[in-house]
């Protein structure tokens, strides 16, 4: 054997004093905080939802919690391999106290309880709060791309499906022709013969030709919304996933495009604990906002102080809203430059002097003079042109584009004919003769909004959202392993995410409860020792 160490415990010997599961697992161990902290709360309403009296004697719902959470904190996310750690790894076993729960049960269980595990991320979050380790002073809004389980190229459009439904009705046709012939037969040779309107397999056959339908005329529905947002369907066809069909195919972070959920995750700035969580279908993330803050005030009977969010969030209704909830929001907005623009002048009733024309700015775009060129007078609710000309109101126009209606005010210029800026000024698909121009309903709060992202504390405060809102995906996604969901379906997806999200939270609240404890054990020594 040489200078080798000696095995502690050869595999033929005997042990005349077993050791316990709780021997090997030390104090300090990570496990023992998520079963304190689990074994605190109130399963009351998990409990009430098995039977009690049918069946073998369930397994607590605390365990297989227990085992998913702790199971998706070491990255471990399919059911089958948390079946074989809760039956092989010392800190699994202890967690599950000798159950070996099938994967089944594990799956089943992890699809379950939805509502229920909405309380537990609730209540994991609380007790943070109580411990000082979440505070609701800035919290950061962001979203992400999570593939579907769903292959890239598994996807439906309009003449792929048209095809496929060509096809199951051709094979309807010959199987119900067949089974005709078999029932002829048959009644033939019985006489009088008992038979079934539809065999099961032409029921099967039935019930896809349904679904696929239904999927038809969602497609049929997108290639619409696209013709109406100028996007030609012929050549770019709305497509919708064959396997998760209420996925949709987005751009991937990683590059190209394939079927996708969009996760949501509102983050406080003082712990990193997602205090809110949700996934939505498609991109359009900034809806989210204020209902996660309205949420979270709900949740925590407080509201937060500032809430963090990119430019995409930085939208007229959200501003609003959260102006009047008394929320501050940081979020960039795009303004008008007024540097080196000769529009901007003390008195927008006397026209830009003639030698200052030329630098006027001009859209790139339409080759016109861009709409910087025109002041606008809030107490008149009047625009002036560039020639100190008024433009008075004219109408409301109303539009809708991405599925939401956007509103505006028109106001026109009647003063055109014989304008010295004419060409420069209209296009020349105007059929109306004057120039118009188009505010927002919203444009007095985004001004305010704009006005306030200049100032240096506005700045301040917004420079945190990066690290605050973006830190929890990357955990998710690099530690945790969460890049495409295995489950399909919306509701399973957004159960799939908050059991990461709630994992995440109790990783976070049991590594900064341990390292409380620490403090408190070395200034009790300290003490001790003085």
């Amino acid at each position: 054997m040489g200078h080798w160490a000696k095995a502690p415990f050869p595999r033929e010997q005997l042990v005349l004093i077993a050791t316990t599961l709780d021997d090997r697992i030390s104090d300090d161990h990570v496990v023992r905080v998520f079963a304190e902290i689990l074994a605190g709360y109130d399963w009351s309403s998990w409990k009430a939802t098995y039977h009690g009296r049918l069946g073998q004697p369930p397994i607590h719902p605390r365990i297989l919690a227990g085992l998913w959470l702790y199971a998706l904190r070491r990255g471990v996310r399919s059911s089958r391999k948390v079946e074989y750690m809760a039956g092989q790894n010392i800190d699994f076993m202890w967690l599950a106290e000798g159950h070996t729960p099938d994967h089944t049960t594990l799956s089943e269980f992890r699809s379950k309880f939805r509502k229920e595990l909405k309380h537990l991320f609730t209540y994991v979050a609380r007790v943070a709060m109580a411990a000082g380790f979440l505070t609701l002073v800035d919290i950061g809004t962001d979203g992400t791309r999570i593939k579907a389980n769903n292959s890239r190229f598994e996807t439906w459009n309009a003449a792929r499906i048209a095809k496929a439904l060509e096809e199951l009705a051709a094979e309807f046709e010959k199987r119900l022709t067949e089974s005709q012939k078999a029932d002829d037969q048959e009644m033939d040779g019985l006489g009088d013969a008992s038979v079934d309107p539809l065999p099961p397999d032409l029921t099967d056959l039935a019930q896809r030709q349904k679904k696929l339908q239904v999927i038809q005329e969602q497609l049929r529905e997108a290639d619409e919304a696209r013709r109406k947002d100028g996007i030609d369907p012929a050549k770019y066809p709305a497509q919708i996933p064959k396997h998760d069909p209420e996925s949709r195919v987005l751009p991937n972070k990683e590059g190209g495009y394939a079927p996708n959920y969009t996760p949501l995750a509102t983050t406080e700035g003082h712990g990193g604990y997602i205090v809110d969580a949700d996934v939505i279908v498609g991109p359009a993330e900034h809806h989210d906002l204020v209902p996660s803050l309205d949420r979270i005030t709900t949740t925590f009977g407080e509201k937060p102080e500032h809430a963090l969010a990119d430019g995409a969030f930085a939208t007229g209704a959200n501003i609003t809203e959260l102006e009047a909830r008394g929320i501050a929001f940081f979020s960039p907005i795009s303004k008008t430059p007024e540097k080196d623009n000769p529009a901007i002048r003390p008195d927008p009733t006397q026209p830009v002097p003639e030698t200052d024309c030329s630098r006027l700015p001009v859209n790139p775009k339409s080759k016109t003079l861009d709409k910087a060129c025109f002041v606008y007078d809030a107490p008149q609710d009047v625009y002036y042109c560039p020639r100190g000309e008024p433009m008075p109101y004219e109408q409301t126009k109303t539009d809708k584009k991405h599925g939401e209606t956007a509103a505006w005010r028109v106001y026109r210029c009647v003063a055109c004919a014989g304008c010295p800026l004419a060409a420069k000024c209209i296009s020349g698909k105007n059929k109306t003769g004057g120039r118009s121009v188009n505010r927002d309903v919203y444009a007095p709060q985004r001004e305010r909004h704009a006005a306030k992202m200049e100032t240096p504390e506005a700045h301040a405060i917004y420079d945190r959202r990066m690290q605050i809102a973006e830190t929890p995906f990357g955990y998710i996604k690099q530690v945790l392993g969460l890049r495409q969901f295995l489950l399909r379906g919306l509701e399973k997806v957004k159960t799939e995410s908050l059991w990461t999200c709630t994992a995440a939270n109790l990783d976070k609240l049991a590594r900064d409860l341990r390292g409380l404890r620490a403090r408190m054990d070395v200034a009790t020594a300290t003490a001790l020792n003085n």
